[in-house]
C-alpha cells in the first residue's frame, strides 16, 4: 500500500513554499504560474472575492486597504504587544482588537483572525500540491520560526487546522534548513544557521553527525527581517518628498502602497548592482489637481547606511547564542544562510567577519527550509528514514511565585520533547485554592514574561501554610507546545491545560472556520474542474462550428441529414447553456455529445474530400 504523502510547508512571512519527497528526493512544488515560492498576502476583491498569493500581490496597491501581506508578524500575539502597535501604524490594512486580548484584521466589513489569514495561504499550498499529484493531501509538517513562542506556535497550528491539514509537526526553520543541507551527506560537523527571511530572524548551532540533528542552542527576534528594510527605504523615501513637496506621503493608502512595492524592488536590486532608480510617477495629487512624481536614485552605500543597525542586531543575536551554547566560533565548520535577505552584500560581508568563515552558498535561501520540512516528513510518515532531530525550547518556561517572581522550571535550550516536575507549597493559612501562571521568558520578575494562561487548582485541605504541597508538571511536545498540571500530593486531585488560551480562537471559533472553508474547498475544487471542462468543451465547439456550413451543404439535402444537422445545432445550445450555467455535470455529458458530432462532421468532410 503506497504511504499517504505528507507535505512540507514552509509558511513565510513574505512568500510560501512547499516540497515533497519523491523517490527519496525532496523536490519543491511549483505553483500554476510556475514559480516555486507563492507571495504570502491574502486579499478580498470588490465583489468579496478571496484572492491569494501571486493574483492578491498583483492587486495589492488598487486595493491596498483590503490586502493583507506580513501576518505571520502579527500571529499568535496580543493586542497590546509592541509589535502589534508598531504595525497598526505601518500597514495600510485595518488592525482591531480581537475578542480575546487578541488581534483581528478587517477587509471589506469582515473581521478575520490572522490564523484563519495564514489558513488562506496554507489552503493555496495544499491546492497547488493536489494539483501536482492528483491527489488529496491532508498531513502536513509546517515550519515556524525558531524564537515562536507557544501562542504563536499553536496559532500556526490552528491555522493548519482551518485549511484543512493535519500539521502533524511543527519545526523550527534553522533546523529544517539544517535538515536539507545535511540530507543524504555523511558528514559529522558543527554548523551555524543564520535565518533572515521576510519578517523574522533566526540563529541556531546544530551539531550534525550520522543522520542525528542536534540543536544546542537558538535564539531570534521574531520582529525583525526584510518588512523592516523595507520600512527604512520608506521612511527615507518619504522624508525626501516632504522636504521637497510639504506632503506626507504616509496619509495615502495607496501611495504607501506603491512605496512598499518600489522599496523591495530596489532593495532586491540592489544586491547585485550599486545602485538603482526609483521613479513614481503621478505618486499623489495636490489640492490644485497637480500631480507630483517621485523620482531619485538610491545607493548600495545608502541602503547600507540606512540599515546597519539592523544587521548589527543580527549579529548581536548570534553572539549572545555562542555564548549560551558555550561554543567558539572556532568550532564552527559552516555557516548556512537562509532567506531572502541573506542575499544583501552588507549581511554576508558581516556575517563572514563575525564567524570568520565565509557562508555556504550550497543552499537555496528561498526553498531550503521547505525541503527540510518536507524530509522531516517524510522521516515521520517512512520507517527506512533514519533521521533523528533533537530540537530545542527557544524560551524559558516556569509559574508565577510569591513576591511576583519567575520560577523557571523548564530552562531555554533544553531538549524536546521534555518533562519536569516541582513541588511547591501554600502561602496563606486554609488557602484552598492556588492559581497556576503559567510564564514563558528570561525575566526573574514574572510580569516580564509572556503569560502563556492561568488555571485553578480548588478543593485543597485547610491547613497552616506550607502544610499543603502541589507538584507542578510542565511538559513541551517535539511541536514546542506547552501542556501544564497541577497537583494536590495529599489526594491527588488533579487540574490541567494545554496552552491555547492566547492563540486568540476559542474552540467553538476553530470548529466553525473548519466547516467554512470546507465549503471554500469544494467550491474552489468544483471551480477549477468547472474550468478545465469549459476549455475542453470551447476547443470542441470551436472546431464542430467551423466545420458546421460545409457539412450542413453537404448533408441537408436528405431527411436523414436534416435531422443530423438539426441534432448538432441541439447540442451546441446545449453546451453553451451549461457554460452559462456553470453546470458542471450538464457541461461533461454535453461535450461527450459534441465530441460525437465532431467525429461525424470530420468522417462527412473526408468521404466527400470538400
Amino acid at each position: 500500500m503506497p504511504t499517504e504523502k505528507v507535505v512540507g510547508i514552509d509558511l513565510g512571512t513574505t512568500n510560501s513554499c512547499v516540497a515533497i519527497v519523491e523517490d527519496g528526493t525532496p523536490v519543491v512544488i511549483p505553483n500554476r504560474g510556475g514559480y516555486k515560492t507563492t507571495p504570502s498576502m491574502v486579499a478580498i476583491a470588490e465583489n468579496g472575492k478571496r484572492l491569494v498569493g501571486h493574483i492578491a500581490k498583483r492587486q495589492a496597491i488598487t486595493n491596498a486597504e483590503n490586502t493583507v501581506y506580513a501576518a505571520k508578524r502579527l500571529i499568535g500575539r496580543k493586542w497590546g504587544s509592541a509589535a502589534v502597535r508598531q504595525s497598526l501604524e505601518t500597514v495600510p490594512y485595518r488592525i482591531v482588537e480581537g475578542p480575546h486580548d487578541d488581534v483581528r484584521i478587517m477587509l471589506r466589513d469582515q473581521v478575520f483572525s490572522v490564523p484563519e489569514i495564514s489558513a488562506y495561504i496554507l489552503q493555496e499550498m495544499k491546492l497547488i500540491t493536489e494539483e501536482y499529484l492528483g491527489e488529496e493531501v491532508q498531513k502536513a509538517v509546517v515550519t515556524v520560526p525558531a524564537y515562536f513562542n507557544d501562542a504563536q506556535r499553536q496559532a500556526t497550528k490552528d491555522a493548519g487546522r482551518v485549511a484543512g491539514l493535519e500539521v502533524i509537526r511543527i519545526i523550527n526553520e534553522p533546523t529544517a534548513a539544517a535538515l536539507a543541507y545535511g540530507f543524504g551527506k555523511q558528514m559529522e560537523r558543527r554548523v551555524a544557521v543564520y535565518d533572515l527571511g521576510g519578517g523574522t530572524f533566526d540563529i541556531s548551532i546544530l551539531e550534525i553527525g550520522n543522520g542525528v540533528f542536534e540543536v544546542m542552542s537558538t535564539a531570534g527576534d521574531t520582529f525583525l527581517g526584510g518588512e523592516d528594510f523595507d520600512r527604512r527605504i520608506i521612511d527615507w523615501l518619504v522624508a525626501g518628498f516632504q522636504r521637497e513637496h510639504k506632503i506626507d506621503l504616509r496619509k495615502d493608502k495607496m501611495a504607501l502602497q506603491r512605496l512598499k512595492d518600489v522599496a523591495e524592488k530596489a532593495k532586491c536590486e540592489l544586491s547585485s548592482v550599486r545602485e538603482t532608480e526609483i521613479n513614481l510617477p503621478f505618486i499623489i495629487s495636490t489640492g490644485r489637481n497637480e500631480a507630483l512624481h517621485l523620482q531619485t536614485t538610491l545607493s548600495r552605500d545608502k541602503l547600507e547606511e540606512l540599515t546597519a543597525d539592523l544587521v548589527e542586531r543580527t549579529i548581536d543575536i548570534c553572539s549572545r547564542t555562542l555564548e549560551e551554547a558555550e561554543v567558539s566560533k572556532s568550532d564552527l565548520e559552516e555557516v548556512i544562510l537562509v532567506g531572502g535577505m541573506t542575499r544583501m552584500p552588507l549581511v554576508q560581508q558581516r556575517v563572514a567577519e563575525f564567524f570568520g568563515l565565509e557562508p555556504c552558498k550550497g543552499v537555496h535561501p528561498d526553498e531550503v527550509v521547505a525541503l527540510g520540512a518536507a524530509i522531516q516528513a517524510s522521516a515521520l510518515t517512512d520507517e527506512k528514514h533514519e533521521i533523528l532531530l533533537l530540537d530545542v525550547t527557544p524560551h524559558s518556561l516556569g509559574i508565577m511565585i510569591v513576591g511576583g517572581y519567575f520560577h523557571k522550571l523548564i530552562e531555554q535550550n533544553t531538549t524536546v520533547p521534555t518533562s519536569k516536575s516541582h513541588v511547591f507549597t501554600t502561602v496563606k493559612d486554609n488557602q484552598t485554592s492556588v492559581k497556576i501562571l503559567v510564564l514563558q521568558g528570561e525575566s526573574d520578575r514574572a510580569e516580564e514574561n509572556e503569560l502563556l494562561g492561568e488555571f485553578v487548582l480548588t478543593g485543597l485541605r485547610r491547613a497552616p501554610r506550607g502544610e499543603v504541597e502541589i507538584e507542578v508538571t510542565f511538559h513541551i511536545s517535539a511541536d514546542g507546545i506547552v501542556s501544564v498540571t497541577a497537583r494536590d500530593l495529599e489526594t491527588g486531585l488533579e487540574q490541567s491545560i494545554t496552552v491555547t488560551a492566547t492563540s486568540g480562537l476559542t474552540e467553538d471559533e476553530l470548529k466553525k472556520m473548519v466547516e467554512a472553508n470546507k465549503d471554500y474547498m469544494v467550491e474552489v475544487r468544483s471551480g477549477q474542474e468547472f474550468d478545465r471542462a469549459r476549455h475542453n468543451a470551447e476547443k470542441v465547439l470551436d472546431e464542430v462550428e467551423a466545420l458546421f456550413p460545409r457539412v450542413s451543404d453537404i448533408i441537408s439535402g436528405s431527411d436523414f441529414g436534416q435531422d443530423a444537422v438539426k441534432k448538432a445545432r441541439g447540442v451546441i445550445e446545449r453546451v453553451r447553456g451549461a457554460i452559462a450555467q456553470k453546470d458542471l455535470a450538464a457541461l461533461t455529458e454535453g461535450t461527450e455529445a459534441l465530441s460525437r458530432t465532431l467525429n461525424m462532421f470530420r468522417g462527412v468532410v473526408s468521404k466527400t474530400g470538400a
